[in-house]
This record gives structure tokens, C-alpha cells and sequence, in this order.
């Protein structure tokens, strides 16, 4: 069987390599020879896939910050229509990654309507539609949507597609999380020490508007409090310089470790991070956050202006429950005093601690079970299956 999985950034990376993995396990199971073929990055390319170009790096978040990726993305988009004109799959995935995808699933409805089409972590329009014109394109070509959220499924669903709900890939990914204890005793830290988890960046643009930010507070809370180690999870390679250069000129307690977030999150009595998947992990290692994102002035004011308050949050942690679990920092708030505030409250604050776990509890209930992986793989290799005999 021929996969093609089409998706982009850090985090679709990471969700493609645990789909591969399990549509691999699977395959094997069912003594079915697999191919697949994929935009994507390191992770989805370790995992088994022939990767295509590399998206990992490849995306925004706004207006103005999404300028320089223009040409790449059409560029990678063209690359990908180019091999499925001459390598038709089976089957094609789509994962996230809305502008490249709508262009891919319009292509494939268009030119091979026999190929079946999953969307697998349908783009948030659930959270931020302004309208539902591309709701319906997503509906349209989309033969099944294999959704990671309950309100995911149900927005989807009520305007047409057909859905099922899988549950969110990170559950099965943070279900081996190490203890706390083996955690602190790989990465070196003492048991009196507090332990800082930065999260600025995954996106090039975030080392301009959260970096900053985030680094200052961290050196605040280092003169605050004597025993803090601070570790920064490197997303991308292409970073370290720039988050060495910044450690070293905000005199920063800090390592940067690369492969080790599983280890940095159990450990972790604190994180500071930009809004994004990562939220979830920390919320399923049990690690009180505070949240932060900022866009460029232009982006931000001509949002405000359009969506006119219309989403209610930025991290997936609130938007599971539609409601404050985390502290969110956005824009004109997110500054080094308010984050430092915040984060001295979570730490020192023992109330507002434990309520914050208590309310990660209640949000779990609502990512579904472990194997959510394995059950998006069954539904994917099924229709695939389907196709192949027909």
C-alpha cells in the first residue's frame, strides 16, 4: 500500500512520526508491505518515511510573519502535486498544516477522486472560522476526518464531514513519561532544586517576540530564588546559536538540551512556554505553566480588528475545557514582570498549584485513551485497503 502524509512545522512532525510508526506496527501485523511518502521533517524521516521536502521549519503564525514563507510553501506544495501526478497513493493523509493541505486535498478531489482522503487534526477552524467557506472545502474533499478534540469532532460533523474521534496522539506519547525521580537524576538536579522548563520557540519568528520576554523573566526568578536550574528543549537545530548567545547575555543557570523534553518535562516544577502543542505534554507530565505569544503590532491589531475577540484562548490546554487552566500572557501582556509574576505565584503558591493539577485532571478526561495512534492507523489502512481492491 502507497501513503502519501502531507504536513508541516514542528509539531506535525512529531504527530506524523507517531502515526508512521503505528500505521507501520499495523501493516506489519496484517503482512501488508507499506510505503510512505511524506512532507514532513527529521521525525517523520527516523520514523520510516520518505520525506520529500522538509516542513519542519516551514511556518507562521500571523499576517506579517507568514511573508517569508510564501515561496517555500508554494515551492513544496508544487513538489508535492508534481510526485502525486505521477506516484498516485492509495491513500492520502493530511495532517494540520491548512494552506498546503487545502491545495493538496483540492488537487487530489480534482485529479483522483478514487483516492481516499483523511484529515487527520483537522485545522483549528472550530476555534477561530471566520467564516465557513473554508470549513466547507475542508468537508468537501475530505472523506474522513479523524479528529484529536470532542469540540473538534463535533464543529466538523455538524457541517457535514464525516468524523470520527481518535483522541489526542499526545496521550500515547506522554504515557511512558519517566518518573520525577529518574527524570531529575538523568539531567543532573539536586533534590532542594527547583527546575525551570523554556519553551520560546518553534518557529523562527518566536526568538524575535517571545525570547526575549521569556529570558528575562527567567534571569528575574534566577535572582529571586537561589536554587533554580533552567532547560531549554531545543526544537529545531537551526536554533541552538541563537538560544546559546541568548542564554550567555541574560546570564542564565540554563542548559540546552536536545532529545531530552520527555526527561525536562517529568523533571519540571515549572514551565515558561509559547502557546502551541507543548502546552498539552505539560499539562499530561503534570507541570504548572505559564503561557505566553506575541505577534507583530500589525498582525495583532488587524486580528483584533477582524475576529473582534472572537477566540477565547490561545493554549490548547484552555481551549479543551474553554476555560483559564493555565495563564495566558498575549501580546501587550506578555512581559517580563507579568511573567515573572505569574510564574512566582505557581511556584510558591501552593493553592493555586494544586488547583491547576486538579484541573489537568478534568482536561484529560476530554484527550480520550491510550492507543489513539494505533486507532487512527486502523482507520487509515481500512479505507486504503478498500481503495487497493477496488
Amino acid at each position: 500500500m502507497r501513503v502519501f502524509i502531507s504536513t508541516g512545522e514542528v509539531s506535525g512532525d512529531l504527530q506524523g512520526a507517531m502515526l508512521i510508526t503505528a500505521l507501520k506496527n499495523q501493516a506489519a501485523t496484517l503482512g501488508l508491505p507499506l510505503e510512505i511518502v511524506a512532507l514532513g521533517g527529521s521525525q517523520m524521516a527516523k520514523a520510516g518515511a520518505r520525506v520529500l521536502g522538509d516542513t519542519s521549519g516551514i511556518g507562521s503564525m500571523g499576517i506579517v510573519e507568514a511573508l517569508p514563507y510564501i515561496i517555500p510553501t508554494i515551492m513544496v506544495q508544487r513538489q508535492a502535486i508534481a510526485y502525486l501526478k505521477k506516484n498516485p497513493p492509495d491513500i492520502t493523509v493530511l495532517i494540520d498544516y491548512m494552506t498546503p493541505n487545502m491545495g493538496i486535498g483540492s488537487y487530489m478531489q480534482q485529479h483522483f477522486p478514487q483516492v481516499p482522503i483523511v484529515y487527520y487534526i483537522a485545522p483549528q477552524e472550530w476555534v477561530w472560522s471566520m467564516s465557513l467557506d473554508r470549513t466547507k472545502k475542508i468537508v468537501s474533499f475530505t472523506h474522513k476526518l479523524l479528529a484529536i478534540f470532542p469540540q473538534e469532532a463535533r464543529y466538523y460533523e455538524e457541517n457535514g464531514a464525516n468524523v470520527n474521534w481518535v483522541g489526542h496522539p499526545l496521550v500515547d506519547k506522554m504515557a511512558n513519561t519517566p518518573s520525577r525521580e529518574s527524570a531529575r537524576k538523568i539531567l543532573g538536579i539536586k533534590e532542594q532544586e527547583l527546575a525551570i522548563a523554556l519553551l520560546p520557540a518553534s518557529r523562527h519568528q518566536e526568538l524575535k517576540y517571545l525570547l526575549p520576554a521569556i529570558f528575562q523573566a527567567g534571569k528575574s526568578i534566577q535572582s529571586q530564588l537561589s536554587k533554580v536550574k533552567f532547560f531549554v528543549p531545543l526544537s529545531l537545530e537551526r536554533f541552538r546559536g541563537k538560544i546559546t548567545a541568548a542564554i550567555r547575555d541574560y546570564g542564565l543557570e540554563a542548559k540546552i538540551l536536545s532529545g531530552n523534553q520527555r526527561e525536562i518535562f517529568a523533571a519540571a516544577d515549572l514551565a515558561i512556554t509559547k502557546s502551541g502543542t507543548a502546552n498539552l505534554e505539560l499539562a499530561l507530565a503534570n507541570v504548572p505553566q505559564v503561557v505566553v505569544y506575541s505577534l507583530n503590532p500589525f498582525t495583532a491589531w488587524l486580528g483584533r480588528k477582524i475576529l473582534k475577540g472572537s477566540i477565547p484562548f490561545a493554549s490548547p490546554v484552555n481551549l479543551v475545557l474553554m476555560r483559564e487552566i493555565v495563564p495566558e500572557l498575549l501580546q501587550e501582556q506578555a512581559t517580563a514582570d507579568n511573567i515573572t509574576k505569574a510564574a512566582m505565584e505557581l511556584l510558591l503558591n501552593c493553592d493555586k498549584r494544586e488547583k491547576t493539577l486538579l484541573d489537568y485532571q478534568e482536561m484529560r478526561q476530554c484527550l480520550g485513551s491510550v492507543g489513539v495512534c494505533d486507532r487512527a492507523a486502523k482507520e487509515i489502512l481500512a479505507m486504503g485497503r478498500v481503495e487497493k481492491t477496488q
